[in-house]
């Protein structure tokens, strides 16, 4: 059955349900949750959330990346993963989300979604909220919950990054990836009330042209926006990430020595210091804020 095909249940029952599997979450400890964004394909997105996934492994964090891109996976493809089952699975009703999580490099786990199932990309609210219900009932011990959202300003990427306590938008040497960043903050601002992103420039040439894209996208967001951007920094281009890709390898695994790989370590351990607060740094919050966010779109759609 695809997740199109999924049978609508009434929002107050999906919510119900949903509450009772938050009370399972209550003795979690803290977790910090991060959303990977960039608003436009390309940005080299999904690579930033695999190596940096891996980078947090390597310091000792237990780490899930969860493919967020309902539509077009490629997480599982970029680390060479042949997952049986992935997040359609989880929403026809035919495996629970435990079933459908493997483990990749150094113990990292990931959630997978489906690629080339039309249905995954244009789930219903009530859909939405059936995996919202999912993610309630995890009961893995994480440091780190790492959710790489779909390019472009859709519903889900909306859901998953006002649900996070982290936004990281991903952006590039590209006219269209610095006037696609800026859409999607000020969607996100004006319409959802995300105040503060983190900003990470890839594929840089130097230090200096992370730091200038990074200032001229600033100079905009201060000019229109009521928003606090703060710069991460930038991530070299380097041929052995390249390399690490068509070898469907991370490469803070394959070349752990490489430019890439040490900025991804640098970034690891500067995300490390980020408060995580009791009230907004679990999986408790994040599913709370889904659900808003689900009840909100219900509410607009019936």
């Amino acid at each position: 059955m695809l997740a199109s095909e999924i049978p609508y249940r009434q929002p107050g029952v999906v919510l119900s349900d949903q509450a009772a599997g938050l009370r399972n979450l209550t003795r979690q400890r803290s977790v910090q949750v991060i959303a990977v964004t960039g608003g436009k394909g390309g940005v080299g997105k999904t690579n930033v959330s695999v190596n940096l996934a891996l980078a947090m492994t390597g310091q000792g964090k237990q780490v899930m990346i969860m493919d967020a891109d309902l539509g077009l996976a490629n997480v599982d493809v970029m680390l060479g993963v042949c997952p049986r089952y992935n997040l359609s699975h989880v929403l026809s009703g035919e495996r629970r989300l435990e079933e459908v999580i493997v483990t990749g490099p150094n113990g990292l786990k990931i959630v997978p979604a489906s690629s080339g199932i039309k249905g995954m990309a244009e789930l219903s609210p009530a859909q939405h909220a059936l995996l919202i219900r999912a993610f309630s009932e995890l009961s893995h011990n994480l440091d780190v919950l790492l959710v790489d959202t779909a390019a472009g300003i859709s519903d889900s990427v909306i859901s998953f990054t006002k649900a996070s306590q982290e936004v990281i938008v991903v952006i590039c040497d590209e006219p269209a990836s610095m006037t696609d960043a800026y859409a999607l903050i000020k969607l996100l601002n004006r319409e959802h009330d995300i105040s503060r992103f983190r900003v990470l420039v890839n594929m840089v040439q130097s230090k200096q042209e992370g730091r200038r894209l990074y200032e001229n996208l600033a100079r905009v967001t201060d000019r229109y926006l009521f928003v606090e951007l703060n710069y991460m920094g930038s991530i070299p281009y380097d041929k052995l990430l390249r390399k690490a890709v068509r070898q469907q390898s991370a490469v803070v695994e394959c070349y752990p020595e490489s430019s890439a790989s040490q900025q991804f370590k640098v970034l690891a351990r500067q995300a490390d210091k980020w408060p995580v607060a009791e009230s907004k740094g679990n999986v408790e919050f994040f599913i709370e804020r889904l659900i808003q966010h689900s009840r909100t779109v219900m509410g607009a759609t019936i």
